[in-house]
């Protein structure tokens, strides 16, 4: 069994670039995509925490390494793609995960604040698909883009309301890519968290909200980061997810399924 699942899951000769990697989720996911055999590149702002799980990527056989990024603009993004080329020779898989959040109510949500979190969230990854996808497209050899999206992005939640529009966005620029992208056999697809405690929405859970939450959640927990491995893996690689292109695999312990 171990040796059919590593011919269909196995990453062995991969590169994968995970912007947002420095994060608990993306994190998570680079250190699976390690254990499956792939070169990782973290691409984030703190080193300390990048060290920190390239260590324990480390200790498990894998391997990777750091890159900061400035990702307000396309010349640093251009400059991450320059130096993996130069470092590992390819990229095969993109990740992007970075993400910013605000529980601001709407009436209160100032411009600043408005083109800070699109900035993140949605120009980033547009700029992200743009330097990179061109290189996929380009060699001719396919590859595979998994972007980050979210539950708010598929169903609108309250006090999240301009992250909610950041990730509807991007789930739309991904089936749009998806699209135009499929006969270079680049394909792109969105993993879409149901509520994981991370960073970016640690002040939006308040007491009141965590139990509406797990309420609405047939599992009645929240998920772990380490959960969002296997749907990493099937869309990573170009074997287990050759066919699957313009998807978003959910993974939020039937939140979405819940009504009534």
């Amino acid at each position: 069994m171990s040796d059919l699942l590593e011919s269909i899951f196995g990453l062995g000769g991969k590169v994968a670039v995970v912007f947002g990697g420095t994060g608990e989720l993306c994190g998570a996911m680079a250190e699976g995509m390690a254990r499956a055999g792939a070169e990782v590149v973290l691409v984030g702002r703190s080193r300390e925490k990048a060290d920190a799980r390239l260590q324990r990527i480390e200790d498990a056989g894998g391997r990777g390494y750091f890159i900061a990024v400035d990702l307000s603009c396309k010349a640093g993004i251009e400059a991450v793609l320059d130096e993996v080329l130069e470092r590992s020779g390819q990229v095969d898989i993109l990740i992007n995960g970075a993400g910013a959040n605000s529980p601001t109510p709407f009436f209160e949500i100032e411009e600043e604040e408005f083109d800070w979190i699109f900035a993140v969230n949605m120009k980033a990854v547009f700029l992200t698909c743009q330097v990179f996808g061109e290189y996929l497209v380009d060699r001719g050899r396919g590859g595979s883009i998994i972007n980050v999206g979210s539950m708010s992005g598929m169903i609108p939640l309250s006090r999240v309301f301009t992250y909610s529009a950041t990730k509807a966005s991007l789930h739309n620029l991904s089936r749009n890519l998806a699209r135009e992208w499929a006969p270079s056999k680049v394909r792109v697809n969105t993993v879409v968290p149901g509520f994981f405690p991370a960073e970016q929405n640690r002040r939006v859970l308040t007491e009141d909200r965590v139990k509406a939450i797990l309420g609405h959640t047939p599992m009645k927990r929240f998920g772990e980061a380490g959960e969002l491995i296997g749907a990493t893996l099937l869309l990573a690689s170009d074997k287990a997810g050759s066919f699957i292109t313009g998807a978003e695999i959910v993974v939020d312990g039937g939140f979405s399924a819940m009504t009534i």
